[in-house]
């Protein structure tokens, strides 16, 4: 079987350079001086070189997830290239896909000015820092006005709670960059190997941003690590597959070959990790009951 994915993503260089190959298959003679430029600002923001950004101090949603969700995009992308559907993405319209998914997640860099706790008590709100700091950073690199709507509006397609039927796309083609991109930031994350051993970690830091904004203990969605690990099963197959088949119409199929019924990488990576969830599962310790 082959081995999935086929690069090291925690390895920024090895990841650009697969990112580069399946946006070439797109088109040979591409200008990539947009993703070129995005990639770079995002890995010095998070090593914390970019203005009063500090390095990202999180380790779910991390560096490694960003490249993890930024090549599960190109390869979209590309699929979608092979498959000839309609309507056609432009290269420019790629490019910006590419921005959003690499900056979808720099919400949750702390800044000098935010004080104590980590980057995930910013969780609630990382979706709008997101969206204003690539509205903020990308215009230097060429964005136009009309361009920085679209990275925005694909950037907000991210949030759980987001529906992308109101956000407001100019066209078909603009809406579909922003499905694949809120695709890939699912299927990146939980197709990863290690997407098992890092639900705990995942828990602390939605623990943190409910404990940042007071939210009430009995009104939380996770009672706690344990709690989260049961439920991630019933995550995958009531919440995101239905919306990635419904809401985001099925972009995932892109990741199949053939196209759109073949072997899918990706789902069965998830699958894989749903299994080894649910072994965990029946060795964990009932729940504790509220009094």
């Amino acid at each position: 079987m082959a081995t999935f994915p086929d690069v090291d993503t925690r390895d920024a260089l090895a990841v650009s350079a697969r990112i580069r190959e399946h946006l070439l298959s797109i088109d040979p003679n591409g200008d990539l001086t947009l993703f070129e430029k995005t990639f770079d600002l995002l890995g010095e923001m998070f090593r914390g070189n970019v203005g009063d950004f500090r390095p990202i101090d999180l380790k779910y949603h991390d560096y490694q997830h960003t490249l993890q969700a930024s090549l599960c995009m190109a390869e979209l992308l590309a699929g979608r290239h092979r498959a000839g559907v309609s309507p056609a993405f432009s290269w420019r319209l790629c490019m910006l896909g590419m921005a959003s998914i690499l900056m979808h997640d720099c919400g949750y860099l702390k800044t000098a000015a935010d004080g104590g706790g980590t980057g995930a008590k910013f969780t609630y709100t990382h979706v709008t820092r997101s969206a204003a700091t690539a509205a903020s950073l990308l215009p230097p690199f060429g964005v136009n006005a009309a361009e920085t709507d679209i990275i925005v509006n694909a950037i907000r397609c991210t949030g759980p709670r987001s529906e992308i039927s109101r956000l407001p796309f100019i066209c078909e083609a603009d809406e579909l960059i922003g499905m694949c991109v809120t695709t890939a930031d699912y299927l990146g994350q939980m197709a990863a190997g290690d997407y098992p051993d890092e639900l705990e970690v995942l828990y602390a830091e939605l623990e943190e941003s409910d404990d940042y904004v007071h939210t009430p203990r009995q009104q939380r969605v996770f009672s706690s690590s344990s709690d989260l690990i049961r439920k991630s099963p019933g995550f995958w197959r009531h919440f995101v597959l239905p919306k990635l088949e419904q809401e985001f119409r099925g972009v995932y199929r892109f990741l199949a070959t053939p196209y759109p019924h073949g072997p899918n990488p990706y789902l069965d990576a998830i699958e894989s990790n749903m299994e080894r969830i649910n072994q965990r599962i029946a060795t964990l310790a009932p729940e504790p009951v509220e009094p």
